[in-house]
């Protein structure tokens, strides 16, 4: 089911309506501030076994997850005094941190060693939603193959629609891939990936 919603002014209505079914263990394609996505609710685990169905993904390879703010992060990670001054520097943007999982992150979505990838959008239609389902929000590109990656949410439809119980249509996407940053050194940050965001001043240090 393909529904529109404003990027730029989210229906609380439709915003409410999508954080039900992702409440009901349903899984969806989304728009963030860089790719869309496909997600669900982080803690319900067969949306989560769906998704990684949907993506041909190996067990093994773990799935990043998106929160409303830098407190709501602090739950779900460890997060150092460096860390904390960079990530409020740079969010909400176009950034995934590796931090360390704490224990209220399922199992399932962790590298071995413990780690995680966390990612808070400046996009009005992500930041509603994980306020109206108040739990973190699975994101993996919305692609079978990473270097096929789906801009167009009609494209999406098209190819996953019948696998989604929702996509949501914000507008078609640039589709560049997020900065990635390692912070589970506390005095290394490591640029694991340069894209959207801009990690220059972290480059520089070296």
């Amino acid at each position: 089911m393909l529904i529109k919603i404003d990027h730029e002014n989210p229906s609380q209505q439709l915003i409410k309506r999508v954080a039900e079914i992702l409440r009901e263990g349903g899984v969806i394609a989304y728009p963030t501030d860089t790719v869309y996505g496909i997600g669900c609710d982080l803690f319900n685990k067969e949306a989560i076994e769906r998704i990684y169905r949907i993506k041909q993904l190996p067990r093994s390879k773990p799935l990043s997850f998106i929160c409303q703010d830098l407190k709501d992060i602090s739950e779900y990670a460890a997060v150092s005094n460096a860390g904390y001054k960079i990530m409020k520097r740079l969010l909400p943007g176009p950034y995934t941190f590796i931090l360390k999982a704490t224990k209220k992150v399922p199992r399932m979505v962790t590298t071995h060693q413990h780690t995680v990838g966390i990612r808070v959008p400046d996009n009005k239609i992500c930041l509603a939603l994980l306020g109206a389902l108040n739990s973190p929000v699975i994101s993996t590109s919305a692609a079978v193959h990473e270097d096929e990656v789906l801009s167009d949410p009609v494209e999406i439809d098209r190819k996953f629609g019948n696998l989604l119980d929702i996509v949501i249509d914000g507008g078609i996407l640039m589709s560049d891939p997020s900065s990635v940053i390692d912070l589970t050194d506390d005095e290394e940050p490591r640029v694991v990936r340069e894209g959207k965001g801009d990690v220059s001043f972290l480059l520089a240090k070296r």
